[in-house]
């Protein structure tokens, strides 16, 4: 089964996804630079903090912690060292650390020595740069897994929506050094079943196609921070879960709905994009 990740730093939502069958709980520290890049798109920017980190870890009985912290940077007036920021997440109990938005080798090669061992470590892959040397960075020793980031991914190639990187070879070249090298991978974020500009099964069957054994659940699986009754909340992530396991399990038993999915998953996002 895909491990499936959710981002929130509310401790009420993650005992909810958890209990669920979220397997990762991920708070979000990321924001240097984001606004820029991400301008005027309806992405997700948390403005997380270390004691969310905390206030998560402290909730969590069985939900790996995720944390994404900021790209590598340098001490300044407004935030502390990457070297810094790294040992408070480890240190608040951070079991994944997710290094976002990186060009070269050599950031991600500090990357894995600051966490020293610490912490799995996930890069997260979502610039055209970085994909140039994805072969040296995958040469490196501790990379534990990797993940594709298709929204800034698709920003840096100039495509108009982000699922074109499913159709046009990009993911599936990266998805396969991946598994040439033996490192678990995956990509995006996955609505819930029957939800989403491209229906969230195909996408699912995308996954499992490629290989792919991580997911963010997208804000549009379960909005917890506009739905404030957890009852509400908890049936969505309940009813959602099963949902999709269930379409997992379909795909397990048969593969030749691969071919079949990714025609008709890459006739809907020509039809999106040509809107």
């Amino acid at each position: 089964m895909i491990k499936l990740m959710y981002i929130t730093n509310q401790p009420e939502i993650a005992k909810i996804a958890e209990s669920a069958g979220v397997d990762r709980i991920f708070v979000d520290l990321e924001y240097i630079g984001k606004s820029d890049r991400q301008g005027g798109m309806d992405t997700v920017q948390s403005h997380h903090t270390i004691e969310d980190v905390k206030r998560i870890k402290q909730v969590l009985l069985s939900s790996e912690l995720l944390v994404r912290v900021n790209p590598i940077h340098e001490a300044s007036s407004e935030y502390s060292s990457s070297k810094e920021e790294i040992d408070q997440a480890i240190d608040a109990g951070a079991d994944i650390l997710m290094l976002p938005f990186f060009k070269t080798v050599d950031e991600v090669r500090s990357f894995i020595e600051m966490v020293d061992g610490r912490a799995k470590v996930m890069p997260l892959l979502e610039t055209p740069e970085a994909v140039e040397v994805v072969d040296d960075i995958l040469e490196l020793a501790g990379l534990d897994e990797i993940l594709i980031g298709l929204n800034d991914l698709s920003l840096g190639y100039q495509k108009k929506f982000m699922f074109e990187l499913l159709i046009d070879g990009t993911v599936e070249k990266l998805c396969q050094k991946f598994k040439e090298k033996g490192i678990p991978y995956g990509f995006g974020g996955i609505a819930a079943i029957g939800m989403g500009a491209i229906p969230a099964e195909m996408v699912l069957k995308e996954h499992y196609r490629l290989g792919s054994e991580r997911v963010i659940l997208s804000r549009s699986f379960c909005n917890s921070e506009k739905v404030q009754n957890l009852d509400i909340v908890k049936e969505k992530f309940e009813l959602g879960i099963r949902a999709l396991r269930a379409v997992e399990n379909e795909v397990s038993f048969h593969s030749q709905y691969f071919t079949d999915n990714f025609e008709k998953m890459k006739l809907a996002i020509e039809d999106f994009i040509s809107k």
